[in-house]
């Protein structure tokens, strides 16, 4: 099951990549962008910081030192005293068993069951067992083993040595006895005591010495001297004999004992000091310390390395985690596809914004002060580049650009968090500023705005950084420069973008909207039926535009020439024929489509020799799809003919992006509406679903991102700019014919060249 559900999750994974890539033509673009993320991240991680001097303890500081980074600073020494502190706490461990008790107590008995027998003293016993008393000869040695022997042999003694003695030294076997206590460890808290009989520890913390065997026999030889019983020879015996063979119960297990006290030590956390960027680490003139000594060393280390490999690495996983923003939208739609001009225009952007913000933090350092460094990243304009992505992407693209703009120049200044937070809503700022604009002049005015949001922005994340109150006022200077710069950015680049990549920015579409634009000027004149038509579409695409968050100002002016191709035959459409004779009925059907196919082709042209820009001529190209010519397609299987069915298609491609697919329904749905014999809002709203319902059948809004719910949208913006257009007006009493025959000869006649255009648009 488990297996399953991993083959699952793997197939989904990669069915989503490879619909990536067939949907986006990034080509080698990726692989551009993927070059120029490495290339910011090494940026990010190369070390250009100049090396600090270290001084060691018992010096003279030459100079202040400034801790230009966060640095964790580990005091090795302190570190391991404290652990060695921490290893002479820990109690050493000692087995104890009962078994050398029992070992001793056997030898005892056959000890003194041996000399109960006579032969056991005079000789060897041919039926006895005299091992023992052999051994205990030769420990002792033969001329003490024979005055001892015979006062063991003697009752009293006997029956005090088991009667007696035996009894407590079990006692005290039990409790625990060393062989040395000079040689024994008793640790500050004590000892621990591993009964291996029973299996159980026991923490004596109250012992400062371990009892051992010499200090037992101490006690034992004066417990004897008190029997009253035991004379001089008899105590001498006895002394001697539990001399020699008395054992120890305690054992230092000295394995166990080091593997507790690694333990410990390893639970020891380090001695650490906190180095803050921009504290100060000795003063000039100061005597260095040991503990700075530490942190000059530490400085020093870090400054020495050519690159810091962690931060490449962690900038680079990171920066491709955010990238796939460009691809993938939270709803798991891939969006709009991405073009390998895109895919350089975003490296480019990255790799100077970030270039930019390495060579400015170069040069805070050379000034040598803090104060005017943070100044320097504050005033860094990357919220201008963020608006120069958001000219030419819709929100998501330039969302995931402001989010690794403001990742890279925050590594590149070393900030923080604040930091981070400071560009990235900046940019979202600055966008919505440029977005909102109408005319460059409206980006001008908005750089009022634009500094005192910006300026609450990082009067709030001040607080987040713990700015000193004194920097306040150059860093407010350094956010109003921001504002400017990221203006004027703005203004410099994005002529770049409109001439080098060939992009529709804001302002390029606004200035196309101008009635001053040549090709505008000859649509008018020329094809003045069509340019109405194109008026009515635009303002219904960009209604529609709006309602469903696509981008209304590149849908109203792609209306605006989507038919633009119509210059080159403008007598062979019913809309500038003004009632003249039809061309197409001296014509085949076959060359009928042709002129009608050919103005896809003719506007696309235009597009490209006028330089409309590459986003208005990919709709011009696919504002019509692959739909079929219906009209002229079934005049010619009336006329007898076998016609196929491309040769009277649009060429295509079906609409890729929202605008394109909005504009071939509002095209059709306009140009279709002037049959309506009665206009009322209802006949509008049902011919409008009809067409939309049509459209949609024929699969021409498949690659495009509609649905449903946007074509509820379109539905009802397209219904409401249609019902203005039809709405009804009032017959004038001196007219030299009724209002009710002019309205009726009005609106036969509009059917009658509607039809027309039904029949050569169809």
């Amino acid at each position: 099951m488990i297996s399953a559900k991993k083959n699952a999750r793997q197939s989904s994974v990669r069915t989503l990549f490879s619909t990536l890539k067939a949907h986006h033509q990034c080509g080698w673009g990726l692989w551009v962008l993927v070059a120029a993320l490495l290339a910011l991240s090494l940026l990010a991680g190369a070390n250009f910081d100049p090396v600090q001097r270290v001084y060691v303890a018992g010096q003279v500081a030459e100079n202040d030192v400034i801790a230009d980074r966060d640095i964790l600073v580990e005091d090795t020494q302190a570190t391991k005293a404290r652990r060695k502190q921490a290893l002479a706490m820990q109690p050493p461990v000692y087995d104890l068993s009962l078994e050398p008790f029992s070992q001793f107590q056997t030898r005892l008995l056959d000890i003194l069951r041996t000399l109960n027998d006579v032969d056991g003293i005079d000789g060897p016993d041919a039926g006895g067992d005299d091992t023992q008393l052999r051994r205990l000869s030769e420990e002792l040695g033969p001329q003490v083993a024979d005055e001892i022997l015979p006062e063991l042999a003697r009752g009293h003694v006997q029956a005090y040595l088991l009667k007696t003695l035996l009894p407590l030294i079990r006692d005290r076997m039990a409790d625990g006895l060393v062989g040395d206590v000079r040689a024994a460890r008793v640790g500050r808290a004590g000892v621990i005591i591993h009964n291996l009989d029973t299996q159980t520890e026991l923490l004596r913390p109250d012992l400062n010495a371990l009892p051992d065997v010499p200090s037992f026999l101490a006690e034992i030889s004066s417990l004897t001297r008190q029997e009253a019983e035991l004379d001089s020879h008899a105590r001498r015996a006895i002394n001697i004999l539990l001399s020699a063979t008395m054992p120890t119960t305690l054992t230092l297990n000295r394995e166990a004992t080091q593997k507790r006290g690694n333990d410990v030590a390893a639970m020891v956390e380090p001695v650490y000091y906190q180095l803050q960027k921009g504290e100060l680490v000795v003063r000039k003139g100061e005597r260095v310390s040991r503990e700075q000594q530490i942190k000059l060393q530490s400085l020093y280390t870090s400054a020495a390395a050519p690159i810091r490999w962690d931060t490449v690495g962690g900038a680079f996983l990171t920066s491709l985690l955010l990238a796939l923003g460009f691809f993938v939208a939270p709803s798991g739609r891939p969006g709009s596809p991405l073009h390998t001009k895109d895919m350089v225009l975003i490296a480019v952007v990255l790799l100077v914004c970030g270039l930019g913000a390495k060579s400015v933090w170069l040069l805070g350092l050379r000034m040598d002060s803090i104060s005017l460094l943070n100044a320097l990243a504050v005033g860094f304009p990357a919220a201008g580049g963020v608006g120069l992505v958001a000219m030419v992407f819709a929100a998501r693209r330039y969302c995931t650009m402001g989010l690794l703009l403001a990742f890279f120049s925050m590594l590149m200044f070393q900030g923080e968090f604040p930091l981070f937070i400071y560009y990235f809503l900046g940019g979202m700022l600055t966008t919505w500023l440029v977005t909102s604009a109408q005319s460059r002049q409206d980006v001008v005015w908005s750089l009022l705005p634009l500094v005192i949001g910006q300026s609450l922005l990082w009067f709030g994340l001040s607080f987040l950084a713990k700015m000193p109150p004194v920097d306040m006022p150059i860093m407010l200077m350094a956010v109003a420069v921001n504002s400017l710069l990221s203006l004027v950015l703005l203004f410099a680049v994005s002529p770049v973008l409109e001439l080098a990549f060939s992009y529709s920015t804001r302002f390029r579409l606004m200035e196309l909207m101008s009635l001053e634009q040549p090709l505008m000027q000859e649509l008018m004149v020329t094809i003045p039926g069509t340019y109405h038509h194109s008026l009515v579409v635009a303002n219904m695409v960009e209604a529609g535009a709006k309602a469903i968050g696509a981008n209304s100002l590149l849908c109203k002016v792609a209306a605006l020439y989507h038919d633009v191709g119509k210059l080159g035959y403008p007598e062979y459409f019913i809309e500038n024929q003004f009632g003249g004779p039809n061309k197409h009925d001296k014509l085949a059907p076959s060359m009928s489509a042709l002129v009608i196919l050919s103005h896809v082709k003719k506007g696309t042209e235009l597009a490209e020799r006028y330089k409309l820009g590459q986003d208005i001529t990919d709709i011009i190209r696919q504002h019509h799809g692959t739909r079929l010519i219906g009209y002229f397609y079934q005049k010619a299987l009336s006329m007898g003919e076998k016609p196929r069915e491309s040769d009277y298609s649009y060429p295509g491609p079906r609409p890729q992006t929202k605008e394109a697919a909005i504009l071939m329904l509002a095209d059709s749905v306009e140009a279709s509406s002037r049959t309506l014999s009665d206009p009322t809002p209802a006949r509008i709203r049902s011919h409008i679903d009809k067409i939309i319902k049509g459209i949609f059948a024929e699969g021409q809004l498949d690659e495009s991102e509609l649905t449903f719910k946007d074509l509820h949208y379109l539905s009802e913006n397209f219904q409401r700019i249609l019902t203005g257009i039809f709405h009804q007006r009032i017959a004038y009493p001196d007219s030299k014919i009724s209002a009710a025959s002019a309205g009726a000869a009005a609106r036969k006649d509009t059917a009658k060249e509607n039809v027309e255009k039904g029949k050569t648009h169809a």
